[in-house]
């Protein structure tokens, strides 16, 4: 069985909150039409250090997105330690979806997003 791995809950929240200033004093129900605040934004929310197990490393996601375990492209020891890192995808300060990416001796291995708009 997986042992999943969880982002810090205050990491999010910064990020979600970060998300949300630019459109303050925006009044969303007045919008007609289409402006650049439309266009999907990313926030890195947080990364973390998490160890690999039978070539994979399991997360829970945030804003309810579920759990994963992502496969590692190729074979490495057991209880080598990558970095996993989450953005947050929003349109207008609203979370839409997240991107994990997730990283091994400094290079990007492999990413993958949830949601939508990112």
């Amino acid at each position: 069985m997986p042992v999943y791995t969880s982002f810090s809950d205050e990491d999010i929240s910064r990020a979600l909150e970060a998300a949300k200033k630019p459109h303050q004093e925006t009044d969303l129900r007045a919008v007609t039409e289409i402006s650049p605040a439309a266009r999907p934004l990313s926030f890195r929310a947080a990364c973390i250090s998490i160890s690999t197990t039978n070539n994979q490393v399991c997360l829970n996601l945030p804003l309810g997105l579920g759990s994963v375990c992502i496969p590692i492209p190729f074979n490495i020891p057991d209880g080598t330690v990558v970095q996993a890192c989450i953005d947050i995808c929003t349109i207008w300060g609203i979370p839409t979806g997240a991107c994990l990416r997730i990283s091994a001796e400094g290079q990007q291995i492999v990413s993958q997003c949830f949601g939508f708009g990112c």
